[in-house]
């Protein structure tokens, strides 16, 4: 039972960040209202792929809670009813969580898919939780955790659906992200914690444990930070058009100059933890993934600015930043662990 939620937890940490994935690739195609509603799609468990299938027609049957789009507006069908031949009001309620009526159903699916590895995602986590009743005589702290997990991810779906009924609200979308990141942090945690055996050599340190906290709290900062960025570069395209792009950022918000001098302190600080493992042989080895990982963060970041969004750079962007986050609190509890810190 031990060694199934080892496995369901480790395929729930995949499938967290290929939901984090999905989420970005949402982000750069702009299909983040795919599916005007929440959890259907259009009032469908299986989203339509033409937008006549959306339209009002005669001698049409339809069950309650389907939607079509007329006159520019989503409406909603009270009941299960077969259309005659003229349209009847009395079967339908306008949807009333936004005023969003558009079908595109490249962008639907793309949604669509979205949601479905996030509903994978929430089933595994789901059965992590119930077989880490395993751990609770011995390691309380995994089963606790565990069904927080599922709470979690609960708050998450419906922070999802907050995201949608708001039209991607900026400071919904950053919250969004922050606890996805916190889900990671907590099923890294118990996996490591599950394991009979976690020593592997490191060090106790206390100036690289105090380090290690403060990078892990600014790759937090800056990945919210970038959120907002990205935010402001998609207001500037709907204004000046997707052929437009690479004007988005001529004029920048402030929290774009903010967001990129904070990449040159969380380089300064994540060098000073590389510098400290190495010099006292703490045996940290994920400390040289996490160099590289922020290196390659500043170069993408470069080439957005520079050459004005190449395909799929901000989606990149965005993930590496997340497998940092992941890598650096993966350390802090390997530190935490030879500092004998109780967590």
């Amino acid at each position: 039972m031990k060694n199934k939620f080892v496995f369901f937890a480790k395929t729930s940490l995949l499938l967290v960040y290929l939901v984090i994935v999905a989420g970005a690739l949402v982000r750069m195609t702009g299909s983040g209202m795919g599916c005007p509603d929440w959890p259907k799609c259009f009032g469908y468990y299986i989203p339509p792929t033409d937008v006549k299938e959306l339209m009002w027609s005669p001698n049409r049957e339809f069950e309650a809670g389907q939607v079509i789009i007329k006159d520019e507006k989503l409406w909603v069908a009270k009941d299960d009813f077969i259309t005659g031949t003229s349209y009847d009001a009395s079967h339908w309620r306008p949807y009333t969580k936004h005023d969003y009526a558009i079908f595109n159903p490249t962008h639907t699916w793309i949604e669509y898919l979205n949601r479905l590895v996030g509903a994978l995602a929430g089933l595994t986590v789901l059965l992590m939780a119930v077989f880490s009743l395993a751990f609770w005589k011995e390691k309380k702290i995994i089963t606790l955790l565990s069904w927080l997990t599922v709470v979690m991810m609960g708050a998450q779906a419906w922070l999802g659906a907050t995201v949608v009924y708001s039209v991607l609200n900026p400071v919904k979308i950053t919250l969004h992200m922050v606890v996805a990141l916190l889900i990671v942090a907590a099923i890294i945690f118990v996996v490591r914690k599950a394991k009979i055996n976690t020593g592997n050599g490191n060090a106790a340190d206390t100036i690289f444990h105090k380090l290690i906290i403060f990078a892990l709290l600014l790759t937090l900062v800056q990945i919210a930070l970038g959120t907002q960025v990205r935010q402001f570069v998609d207001g500037q395209v709907k204004l000046l058009g997707e052929e437009n792009i690479g004007s988005a950022l001529n004029n920048p918000s402030l929290v774009f100059y903010i967001h990129r001098s904070f990449s040159f302190v969380v380089l300064g600080i994540n060098l000073l933890l590389f510098y400290r493992n190495r010099k006292y042989k703490l045996g940290f080895v994920a400390m040289n993934v996490v160099m590289r990982i922020i290196l390659v963060e500043i170069l993408s970041g470069v080439l957005i600015y520079y050459l004005d969004f190449p395909f799929g750079s901000q989606t990149f962007h965005l993930v590496m930043a997340s497998l940092l986050f992941g890598l650096q609190f993966s350390v802090l509890v390997a530190s935490a662990e030879a500092k004998k810190i109780k967590l």
